[in-house]
């Protein structure tokens, strides 16, 4: 294998200090233009590139934050993934992606993320139970951690997420505009929905109007669960008893909520019942769902986690608004 140019040789054929070279591969670092302009010119013939993992030991920045995922068959995480990890990047930081699972769970997750020093850890919307984080074994020193797009009350944690009691208040004024009032709502575990607060300010929502809202309970959040639950809901109800609308805490359970509606038990969407979603996953812009959804703010969300990352802004909770994509379905 080729041996690796090193900062002393680049400062040797460009008659300056191994500290000058370094200074010139630090983004704002004290440096000359002319002395620069040589390290570069002799970086360049050497085909040099910095040790970054030496860096780091000098700086305690390794540039690594480590971002965990526990829904791989969800469409929407897919975009939130894509979106997070290019905004990362574009900083000048790397995306480590962690697969929380049944083999990996959160505390031992970030156990594992310290030991690789990164600089924070960010739960990509992942279905935490907000105990676990405080588990004595977190608390002392260890990687900051940030919470985007899932609504979390933890003291110490900052979280970055769509404002679910806006979003529900847009889509009941919708819904009573349509004429809905006979309303259901299906939600994922019961353990974790509650986090996410769309299920309370919708239920809260049409309390207010007198109207008792129908529970749908599908787990885990995945179409089959979603499919699951509607069959079920069906079997109980007669025609003449059931809902004229179902929101659904995420796209996925809606998709699988339609399906059964439309090619199983041969409904009409809206008109024997209509079906609205949350997240605005890719699928439902298709012809087959055309889903009316609310459409979190992707962009801003990954955008404000990555000024706080990059201390730009103060490691505050923050919730922004999205907006609802009325489509056919309701």
């Amino acid at each position: 294998m080729k041996k690796r140019a090193t900062a002393q040789e680049v400062a040797q054929l460009a008659g300056v200090s191994k500290w000058t070279v370094i200074r010139a591969f630090t983004p704002g670092a004290s440096i000359t233009e002319v002395s620069r302009a040589k390290v570069m010119a002799a970086a360049e013939q050497m085909n040099y590139r910095p040790n970054l993992l030496a860096r780091s030991l000098a700086t305690r920045s390794t540039r690594q934050v480590a971002v965990f995922v526990d829904d791989f068959a969800n469409p929407y995480k897919l975009q939130l993934i894509e979106a997070t990890t290019a905004a990362l990047q574009a900083e000048g930081l790397v995306a480590l992606l962690v697969n929380i699972n049944e083999h990996l769970d959160h505390v031992h997750a970030i156990l594992n993320a310290d030991q690789r020093q990164v600089d924070a850890v960010v739960l990509l919307g992942t279905s935490f139970r907000e105990e676990t984080l405080a588990d004595s074994r977190l608390r002392d020193g260890g990687p900051p951690l940030f919470v985007l797009a899932r609504d979390s009350q933890l003291a110490g944690i900052p979280a970055v997420s769509c404002d679910s009691a806006v979003a529900m208040e847009d889509i009941c004024r919708h819904l009573a505009a349509r004429g809905f009032g006979r309303p259901g709502f299906m939600s994922g575990p019961r353990t974790l929905s509650t986090a996410l607060g769309r299920h309370r300010h919708f239920r809260d929502h049409w309390a207010s109007r007198g109207i008792e809202v129908a529970e749908l309970q599908a787990s885990p959040y995945s179409h089959a669960a979603g499919a699951a639950a509607m069959r079920a809901y069906l079997a109980a109800n007669p025609p003449g008893a059931r809902i004229d609308v179902l929101v659904c805490e995420n796209d996925i359970l809606a998709h699988g909520a339609l399906d059964v509606l439309r090619h199983e038990a041969g409904l009409s969407v809206p008109s024997d019942m209509a079906v609205v979603g949350f997240d605005d996953a890719a699928p439902s812009a298709l012809p087959g769902y055309d889903l009316t959804t609310y459409r979190q703010p992707v962009g801003r969300m990954v955008e404000t986690l990555v000024d706080m990352l990059s201390g730009r802004r103060p490691h505050d909770t923050i919730v922004l608004r999205g907006e609802l994509v009325l489509r056919s379905s309701a």
